[in-house]
């Protein structure tokens, strides 16, 4: 039985869809949003319906943006010499918080996955060649997550690369700062010694 009146259980179940939100959560937002002044739920509205409009892909860095070519790609204090893979445009935003990097993206859109029918051509890899080959290009960062798939669509990719001059470097993984070396996987320390400078 049904205990939510027929609006209601609808708009739980629409929050219930997202990621990462369960029914809990669902129905604290569906009540949140019932809560809410007209103007307020007017604005939510017009909120999400702005963004799922005026959002698209950058033509260049396959980044989201309301402007074509993005922000990033249009700044002339930026490095064109140096591009930064990643796996999503979260990974962009995560990058641009840490103030260091000053060149240029490229969203993959997703990594290599063959146990989920992910292959190269379901990815942005072309579109990377594609700006590779302007030759103005001469460092590519793979930045892709440190798991099995994104290790294999940095190695893919590193491939396809190498034989067009183009240094291929790879961020490094390791112990998080404040982290206990007792917690640490063995990959994790592998990579972290991997990953090691001089001081």
């Amino acid at each position: 039985m049904n205990h939510y009146v027929a609006p209601l259980a609808r708009l739980i179940e629409e929050f219930e869809k997202m990621p990462g939100i369960g029914h809990k959560t669902a129905q604290r937002l569906a009540f949140h949003v019932l809560n809410l002044s007209p103007n307020a739920v007017s604005g939510l509205i017009n909120a999400i319906q702005g963004a799922k409009s005026k959002i698209t892909y950058c033509s260049v860095c396959q980044n989201l943006t309301d402007v074509n070519p993005c922000v990033f790609c249009q700044s002339t204090k930026r490095d064109a010499g140096t591009i930064c893979v990643v796996e999503n445009p979260r990974d962009v935003i995560a990058m641009e918080k840490t103030r260091e990097y000053k060149g240029l993206y490229h969203v993959l859109h997703g990594a290599i996955s063959p146990m989920e029918g992910i292959g190269p051509e379901e990815i942005r890899i072309k579109e990377l060649l594609n700006r590779v080959k302007s030759g103005e290009v001469k460092e590519v960062i793979m930045a892709t997550d440190p798991n099995i798939e994104g290790e294999a669509t940095a190695m893919y990719i590193s491939k396809l690369l190498k034989p067009l001059g183009i240094k291929v470097t790879r961020i490094a993984h390791g112990i998080p700062v404040g982290g206990n070396l007792e917690y640490a996987d063995e990959v994790t320390l592998t990579k972290a010694m991997e990953g090691r400078r001089e001081i």
